[in-house]
């Protein structure tokens, strides 16, 4: 039985069920189908313009939202393959990560998260369940209100990070992954999952963003000369590992990963001089530590279970010295890049912008939304709804129309 075929009429369900194509066409798996729709959304068009880490305006070697999105669904679904498990959901799920981040990336998607407040929050993984099951425009149900894209559960699931709704005990920038009003198709996608677990296949997508963005912003930040491997601030960088991602980790635990990082062959020993053979090196480093964090992530759910590895048959198993060395690679790229003055300072006036495009949006209301949106707006029963209506609309724009937004809106 070939890995497709692991998967039953539950995992395969649409919200809506839909009748046999009858136009002649090669045969299409429905997780086939699932990935085409993502491939051809509108919102994974715009991810071209969305900031990454830095702008996608600033350089032209620079990851921007869509070139991220297709290496994580490409180191996705190697690794599904070699599990055994259906590598196109994978591969979906990973596509669509980032389908709901706003205008200039994690510092977007905090300015929205203190102005969505009265209206529940806003949290990018949810903002990604509400795309591709009503904001993107392909499929209705019989009452003629929108499904989005009309995925299967199974690609569905594989899409929910965080498959819990929010905690109004949690801090302000605490992750979850469905919206008060979306919650109807969210209890369809998980039913009869386990309570806050995250299938097989949406473990896979997270493991796979966090390899490709730890190594490819690495890669960048070097690119850029804003960081040398061979001559970093080791105290500075830790400290930054520590505020980040591992509060407790010690100088002494981090200085050894560092060290067993260094034991990979294709680790630079002398400074980045953006020779072609500079570049042939670095490519080959991100591409040997990929293949490092997969590997032994492999190795290690191989070891734990026999599986079937797919849904809730069986878990991802990451070592924890993986954990730590991805650690590592994403607090090097946090000091040097995300931490750098001058982004701070950008950052600062990003979080303006987007305030007060929000805060106009409100005041001129229905007519200076896209028609796509004016319809939910006239829905809207009230301040809190309409306030929905606004982020999703902001949420939708690229770093270079929010910009554009505000010139004409907020003068």
């Amino acid at each position: 039985m070939n890995a497709d075929g692991l998967y039953d009429a539950h995992a395969r369900e649409r919200f809506v069920s839909e009748p046999p194509k009858r136009v002649e066409a090669p045969e299409r798996t429905a997780f086939e189908r699932d990935r085409a729709r993502v491939v051809h959304a509108a919102a994974f068009r715009r991810l071209a313009a969305k900031t990454q880490v830095v702008g996608p305006e600033t350089d032209d070697f620079v990851r921007n939202r869509l070139t991220h999105s297709l290496e994580v669904a490409q180191v996705a679904r190697d690794l599904s393959r070699a599990l055994g498990s259906q590598p196109d959901i994978a591969e979906t799920a990973a596509l669509a990560h980032d389908l709901g981040h706003p205008p200039f990336g994690h510092n977007g998607e905090r300015a929205l998260a203190k102005l969505s407040e009265p209206c529940g929050g806003f949290e990018g993984n949810a903002q990604t369940l509400r795309l591709l099951t009503r904001l993107e425009a392909k499929t209705v149900d019989p009452e003629g209100r929108s499904v989005g894209l009309n995925l299967t559960r199974a690609t569905l699931d594989a899409c929910c990070k965080y498959p819990w709704v929010r905690d109004p005990a949690a801090t302000p920038h605490g992750k979850f992954g469905v919206y008060g009003d979306d919650l109807p198709v969210f209890d369809w996608v998980r039913a009869g999952a386990p309570s806050g677990r995250l299938c097989l296949e949406a473990q896979v997508m997270d493991l796979a963003d966090d390899v490709a963005y730890s190594v490819h912003d690495v890669e960048d930040g070097i690119v850029a000369g804003r960081l040398e491997l061979t001559a970093m601030d080791h105290a500075a960088v830790w400290s930054t590992v520590r505020d980040w991602y591992l509060p407790t980790a010690t100088d002494d635990e981090l200085e050894d990963v560092l060290a067993g990082l260094r034991t990979q062959e294709s680790w630079p020993t002398v400074a980045y001089d953006g020779s072609r053979a500079a570049l042939g090196a670095l490519k080959n480093l991100t591409s040997d530590l990929v293949g490092r964090f997969c590997g032994a992530v492999q190795a290690a759910t191989f070891d734990n279970d026999r599986g079937p590895f797919i849904r809730y048959e069986a878990d991802l198993v990451v070592p924890e010295r993986t954990r730590l060395e991805i650690a590592v690679l994403k607090g090097v790229a946090a000091y040097y890049v995300m931490g750098a003055q001058d982004r701070i300072d950008l950052m600062v006036r990003q979080r303006e912008l987007i305030a007060e495009l929000v805060g106009a949006l409100l005041d001129r209301g229905e007519d200076a939304l896209e028609p796509s949106l004016r319809g939910d707006w006239r829905a809207a029963g009230d301040d809190a709804a309409r306030l929905r209506v606004v982020v999703d609309q902001v949420a939708s724009l690229t770093d270079i129309t929010a910009v554009s937004w505000h010139a004409r809106l907020c003068r």
